[in-house]
């Protein structure tokens, strides 16, 4: 008879069962790669219109910004490209692509869908937890906007609707549509610095979340399609303040 039991002890015909506690291992933690990194800052100026359409793109001269080597950043272009916010044109250069309005209302469609259910559902069973966080999500938006934070009052409206899909229970859908809503989120970007648009996009907030609170399903669909058909109703407008971006 050995001296020691091995680790693993299986039972004749049944599958393994380790003993994981005696195996040594320790979590890891949450790890991004330096292409996953090279990935989200390289989207986030595309998507800021810190590098704006139009705007050749340089492997090297990225590697040597973010502090990578070519590699991630060509595997972070990649992804992009997936997306459509950069095209490659063989033998000629990478740049950011333009804002293709087709995407964009395809991504508005999707979205539109996904979260007209989201609050229709939230609404016929709101929670004491989920109004107190929307109502502090809100809070939130409106000192951003107070202090003149555009930037902040962007990521706040994100922040709000990735609360909705999280608390219907559906938080991928949300990861989902962003990765198909690069366009439609560029176009927003440009339509956030118009007069009174952040106001808009907070009131607008502030309606469909007591109406989720307030379990009016009607209206909450209501204050919903308002809230995500606004920028193209201007859209003329943003074509006019921009074209060589389209």
């Amino acid at each position: 008879m050995p001296d020691r039991l091995p680790l693993f002890m299986t039972a004749p015909g049944a599958a393994p069962t380790p003993d994981l506690s005696s195996a040594g291992l320790t979590p890891l933690g949450p790890r991004r790669s330096a292409a996953e990194i090279a990935y989200a800052q390289l989207r986030q100026a595309v998507i800021t219109l810190a590098l704006p359409p139009g705007t050749v793109l340089s492997r090297a001269d990225l590697a040597a910004r973010l502090g990578v080597s070519q590699t991630p950043v060509r595997e972070a272009l990649i992804r992009l490209q997936e997306e459509g916010l950069i095209e490659v044109v063989p033998h000629s250069a990478t740049r950011v692509a333009r804002i293709d309005l087709a995407s964009a209302r395809e991504a508005s469609f999707l979205r539109l869908s996904v979260e007209v259910e989201i609050v229709r559902r939230l609404a016929a069973v709101p929670t004491p937890a989920l109004a107190a966080s929307l109502r502090a999500e809100i809070a939130r938006m409106r000192e951003l906007h107070a202090q003149g934070d555009q930037e902040g009052v962007a990521a706040a409206d994100e922040a709000f609707h990735s609360l909705l899909h999280a608390a219907a229970g559906v938080p991928a859908l949300r990861e989902l549509i962003r990765s198909r809503s690069g366009h439609l989120d560029r176009l927003r970007r440009i339509h956030l610095p118009a007069p009174g648009k952040a106001e808009r996009i907070l009131r607008e907030h502030e309606a469909v979340a007591e109406a989720i609170i307030g379990r009016d399903a009607e209206a909450a669909e209501r204050g919903l399609r308002d809230h995500l058909s606004h920028t193209f109703a201007e859209l003329e407008r943003i074509r006019a303040a921009r074209p060589d971006w389209f």
